[in-house]
């Protein structure tokens, strides 16, 4: 079914599991995520980014997600994540995604009040939800990549002022993660994270997910990430069963979708179970 980010945020939040958010930029992912949340009976967020639409344009990816999202056994929401334009999440809006992320981060501070405040207004008159960023989650290499992470970390009372004028669903947070491969064992800041949490009482998000440790992500969870962003595993996932198919002997694509599938819902299955959500999708024992 097709649910809005707070359908299965707040309940994660106060049940104190983390809800997986992955990146589709084709139909095999698309199935690889949902197929994998039916079968464990878990709540899961999907969609894609402003950055990937270079791959899979955003008309596209509704056309296969949100039907897929509609026709599911358990609460999918379909999100458009860090749109970086108020036209492109408009775009997403009309299209039909249940939640979106405007991500003002760099902007001055103020500037990031104004706009994501205007983006909550109009999309909860559509029953839509939003996501902010405050701080900013950097990369781990190329042109997004912070000199100085801790400069950029969310501070815990300017995190109050935002929520409370913005009026958000859920708030990205920066405290040590940051997006692609690690080329060492990030370390998060737990304390900052729980404060947060508490002063906020929001569903906080953490972007960057790929390349955690399993503590990391079981510590983060206990204490108010609510929404863990994964792409880049479930990406070199699909690399590897391709691979993995050309060894066996596919002499075609569609031998090949197989093995890509069940590559990357082996990474799913290992999130969902990590996160704590197995069970939590509604479905009863006997459906």
């Amino acid at each position: 079914m097709l649910v809005n980010m707070n359908d299965v945020l707040i309940p994660a939040k106060n049940g104190k599991y983390g809800v997986g958010f992955f990146n589709a930029v084709n139909v095999e992912m698309a199935r690889a995520v949902i197929e994998t949340a039916e079968e464990l009976n878990s709540p899961v967020m999907v969609g894609t980014a402003e950055v990937l639409l270079p791959v899979m344009e955003l008309e596209r990816v509704a056309e296969y997600l949100i039907p897929m999202a509609e026709k599911a056994t358990v609460p999918v929401c379909v999100h458009y994540d860090h749109g970086l334009t108020f036209e492109r999440c408009m775009q997403a809006l009309n299209l039909g995604f249940s939640s979106i992320m405007y991500d003002c981060s760099t902007d001055p501070y103020e500037e990031n009040i104004s706009k994501v405040a205007e983006m909550v207004k109009i999309c909860h008159a559509m029953g839509v939800t939003v996501e902010g960023e405050l701080g900013h989650v950097g990369d781990n290499a190329g042109a997004g990549k912070l000199a100085h992470p801790s400069d950029y970390y969310t501070d815990p009372d300017t995190a109050v002022d935002f929520v409370t004028r913005t009026g958000v669903d859920s708030l990205a947070v920066a405290v040590g993660n940051a997006h692609g491969d690690y080329a060492f064992p990030p370390k998060l800041d737990f304390d900052r994270i729980d404060i947060i949490s508490q002063k906020t009482d929001l569903p906080l998000v953490l972007h960057g997910g790929s390349g955690l440790s399993d503590d990391d992500f079981k510590k983060a969870v206990q204490i108010g990430i609510s929404k863990i962003n994964i792409f880049t595993d479930i990406d070199k996932a699909g690399k590897t069963g391709i691979e993995a198919g050309l060894q066996a002997g596919a002499k075609s694509m569609m031998g090949l979708i197989p093995y890509e599938i069940d590559a990357m819902k082996a990474v799913v299955v290992r999130k969902i179970e990590l996160f704590g959500s197995k069970g939590q999708g509604g479905k009863s024992e006997d459906a």
